[in-house]
This record gives structure tokens, C-alpha cells and sequence, in this order.
């Protein structure tokens, strides 16, 4: 019985032993201390005047000015810090950084990746490729082209906010009040770099100096192909674009009213969109189908727009919007010979047989292809009031 006591006891010893050696081994043995670090908010890419170099520019917060003056810290400096270097690759510049400031770059908190324009027209996909292969960028992060240099971008002044990186990334959170620009991460910009035949985008962005100050603004789409630049969309191209990629969340869709004296604003509530791929003598064919709800939020004319006739006439010019949006961004991504929507993989998907055949040569086929459009439009309501207000009567 002692013996038997005595075995347990040694094995409870031998489990704590393991159990406090586990606990300790756990502990954070490869933890960098904040004030180690210089935590990056925003990369921009730019070709550098050296050939074959990269000019990078890497805006870092400096946590002393966060805090606004007054109020626990801060001398009213700039709270980041801009600093730009030149490198054989993107890493390695990255790291020559500590030549210029005493901390190592952190880029798990990095916002925004914004690619000049001379980088996006040689080809991106060495530039991007440290924030695909290394552990510490996050696919989360958005990504820009800017229409000429990408550090210009980091240099603008963000009003309502304290850092330009940042508030480049919640311009793009905010686009859904209008759904003109697309939204791309780092995911989705890989995805689309991968793919056979969908042909990668990424938002549009440029300096505006209307004004005493320089200022960031989201100008539309820019269209690989490949990994190089190959053309732009509008803002009504772009959300042409969103439509096929049911991707519209809201937004504003301006008509004229029914007698045609004015223009009318129907707010989008939802949408939705599906892509059928049919094959018509040995060719494909596809139909995009959308439907749209919306509500009418205002009017610059004095008709009384309630009345079923004149709801049912601007369900229709609304519809009539959407398919010429639809049809502008269809054109030219044809005139581009960009597969922007990805219709290429709708094929391969349902297709597969026919996919073999058209792979080699899908850059044929894609500008000749016919899309059928049909949208589906519906009013819900009229807000508060259901006519306009109109001078009273005279006595």
C-alpha cells in the first residue's frame, strides 16, 4: 500500500514539474518593446531617380503628439513622421531605415500601401511581394495607386484627422455613401494577380491643391493588366463596375423627373447581382441580372412624384441609370481588353470544357463578348414628406 502511495506521488510530482516547465516556456520570448519599435501607418512605392532602385516612403507615428497640447502631452508637432529611402528592394530599404531613425519599421499596423504611378505602369508584383510573403504586413491593408507619386500622397493634410495614412483608409471605410471607388486589399489584390483571367483593380487616388492646403481624393479606378497599369475607370465607370461585382452598398442615383423640368435623387438602400454564363453557337454569353431598391430623398421640381405613373417612370429612368453605368464600365474594360469582372472564371467554373478551349486565347474573346443586361429596379418610399414644398397660393 506504501509503495502504491508512493508511485503516485512521484507522478503528481512529474506533472507539475511539466505543467510549471510548460507554463514557463510560453511566455513572450520573442516580445519587441513598443518604444523599440517605429509603427508604420502608411508605405508608399515610387520608382527611384537610380535605375532599377525603389524610393520608399514610410509614414511613422510618433506617439509623444498624439495626445492633443493640453491634455497630457503633446507640443502641436505633426503626430508622424514621414521618411523616405532608397533601395535595391523594398525590404531591404525598409530596413536602411535605422540609418535615419533609431527604431526598427513595424508594419503589422500598416493602413494603406500606395504604388506611384511609374511603379504601377512597370509591373507591381515585385513590389508587393514582401507584403505577401512576409508574416508581419497584413492582407488588410488597402491598396492605392496614386495618379502620379506615391509619397506626394502621404504629404497631404487630413482634416479630420491626425494621420494621413489613416485617413486615407477610412476614406475608402467611407465609400460606401457613395459606392464610386472600389475598396482593395492586399487579399484581394493577390487573388486577382493569381487569377487566369480576372484582371486586378485598385482605388484611384490624387493631390488636390484647391486651396491653401494639398489634400487626398479618392478619382476612380485604375485597371491592371497583369500586374501593370493599363488604363482608368471613372467614378461612373467604377460603380458600372460595382454593379456586375455585387458590391454596391449605397449611394446616390440622380434621374430626371418624368416631365423632364428637373433632377431627382433616389437614395440605394440595397442591390444585389448574379452572372449567368450561357453558351450560344460554341460561344459564351452572359446575363448580368441586378436588382436595386432605393428611396426618393429629393427633387428640383415642382411635380408631384407620388402618383403610380410617375413612380413607375422614374423606377424606370432608374433602371435606365444603372444599365448605362453597367454598359460604360463594360466598354471600356473591352477597350482595355481587361477581364474586370472575371468572367473568365464564371466560364471555367460552369464550363469547364469549354474553358480548355478559350484559356489560350481568352484575350480574343474577351472584347468580342455579348452581356446582356436586366435591371430590376424598386421604389419603397418617399421619405417624410410625399410632394414638394411649393410657394403658397396667391390670395
Amino acid at each position: 500500500m506504501k509503495n502504491g502511495k508512493e508511485k503516485m506521488m512521484r507522478k503528481i510530482v512529474v506533472c507539475l514539474i511539466i505543467i510549471c516547465g510548460t507554463i514557463s516556456s510560453t511566455a513572450c520570448w520573442d516580445r519587441r518593446e513598443l518604444d523599440s519599435l517605429a509603427v508604420v501607418m502608411g508605405v508608399g512605392i515610387d520608382q527611384a531617380q537610380e535605375k532599377d532602385k525603389v524610393l520608399v516612403t514610410a509614414q511613422v507615428i510618433k506617439p509623444a503628439e498624439i495626445s492633443s497640447p493640453g491634455k497630457g502631452g503633446g507640443s502641436g508637432e505633426k503626430p508622424y513622421l514621414n521618411v523616405t529611402n532608397t533601395g535595391n528592394t523594398v525590404l531591404e530599404t525598409l530596413r536602411r531605415f535605422t540609418h535615419v531613425i533609431n527604431r526598427r519599421m513595424y508594419l503589422a499596423h500598416n493602413e494603406v500601401i500606395i504604388l506611384g504611378n511609374e511603379v504601377a505602369r512597370e509591373g507591381v508584383r515585385a513590389y508587393l511581394d514582401l507584403f505577401f510573403r512576409d508574416p508581419e504586413p497584413r492582407l488588410t491593408a488597402w491598396i492605392l495607386v496614386a495618379k502620379e507619386k506615391a509619397g506626394a500622397v502621404l504629404e497631404t493634410v487630413a482634416e479630420l484627422e491626425k494621420i494621413p495614412a489613416l485617413n486615407l483608409a477610412q476614406l475608402l471605410e467611407a465609400r460606401v455613401a457613395t459606392s464610386e471607388v472600389p475598396a482593395v486589399n492586399l487579399n484581394d489584390f493577390c487573388q486577382r494577380l493569381m487569377s487566369k483571367t480576372a484582371a486586378p483593380v485598385a482605388p484611384l487616388v490624387e493631390v488636390s491643391d484647391e486651396g491653401k492646403k494639398k489634400t487626398a481624393r479618392l478619382a476612380g479606378t485604375v485597371v491592371f493588366k497583369k500586374d501593370k497599369l493599363a488604363g482608368y475607370l471613372t467614378l461612373t465607370e467604377s460603380r458600372g463596375l460595382l454593379w456586375v461585382l455585387n458590391e454596391i452598398k449605397g449611394g446616390i442615383i440622380v434621374v430626371k423627373s418624368p416631365d423632364g423640368e428637373g433632377e431627382v435623387s433616389l437614395e440605394i438602400l440595397r442591390a444585389s447581382s448574379k452572372i449567368t454564363p450561357e453558351i450560344k453557337d460554341g460561344k459564351p454569353f452572359f446575363t448580368v441580372k441586378i436588382k436595386e431598391e432605393g428611396n426618393l430623398d429629393e427633387q428640383k421640381c415642382a411635380e408631384n412624384l407620388t402618383t403610380l405613373t410617375a413612380w413607375a417612370a422614374l423606377e424606370q429612368n432608374q433602371a435606365g441609370v444603372i444599365r448605362q453605368e453597367v454598359k460604360a464600365a463594360l466598354q471600356k474594360a473591352q477597350e482595355l481588353n481587361a477581364d474586370i469582372f472575371g468572367l473568365g472564371e464564371v466560364v471555367q467554373k460552369k464550363y469547364p470544357a469549354l474553358w480548355k478551349e478559350l484559356e489560350l486565347h481568352w484575350d480574343e474573346v474577351f472584347p468580342q463578348l455579348e452581356v446582356k443586361i436586366v435591371v430590376e429596379t424598386k421604389l419603397r418610399r418617399s421619405s417624410m414628406i410625399t410632394r414638394p414644398v411649393t410657394p403658397a397660393a396667391a390670395d
